[in-house]
């Protein structure tokens, strides 16, 4: 995955220390005759399905970074219907010895327009996916994608609870 730079400006900093960083989940549903189908990509580095997540830029608003990483990364044009969950990751311990916890807020997102595909090699397929034939996930994405077609009327705070 591609590390912003604000990022990497701050590794030659601080090292390998935590750093505490702003997430974003865009679960994007696409209407079908036979029901609502969700947008997954499959991950280039660990091959894992999951929906299209990112960190938020300095100054972005949640949202509008939901979005650009849908864009930048399945080639769609999706909105932001609501905000769903905001939970905070267990700390990340990547390969380098880098550091990172996430507070992540999950959007509920609708498709506009656009050929899914993936668009910035950070996946390697892109494709909607019925409910009921979901390909296998890890945990947290799981339970982000299942708290957001679960569709409850009011923003869950959190860990998000396992399917």
């Amino acid at each position: 995955m591609a590390t912003p730079d604000f990022i990497l400006d701050l590794r030659r900093r601080v090292g390998t220390m935590p750093l505490w960083l702003s997430g974003a989940t865009a679960c994007v549903h696409r209407d079908t005759p036979e029901g609502p189908a969700w947008l997954l990509a499959r991950r280039a580095d660990n091959g894992a399905w999951s929906p299209v997540t990112g960190i938020i830029d300095p100054g972005e608003h949640p949202g509008d970074a939901a979005l650009r990483e849908v864009a930048e990364e399945t080639g769609i044009v999706a909105e932001v219907e609501r905000l769903v969950w905001v939970d905070v990751s267990e700390l990340v311990t990547y390969a380098n010895g880098d550091q990172t916890q996430y507070i992540n807020f999950t959007f509920r997102c609708r498709y506009v327009s656009g050929d899914p595909h993936p668009a910035d090699g950070e996946n390697v397929e892109v494709a909607f996916f019925p409910a009921d034939g979901l390909p296998p996930m890890d945990g947290r994405n799981a339970a982000a994608l299942a708290a957001v077609i679960a569709d409850a009327p009011e923003c869950g705070l959190g860990p998000l609870p396992h399917p």
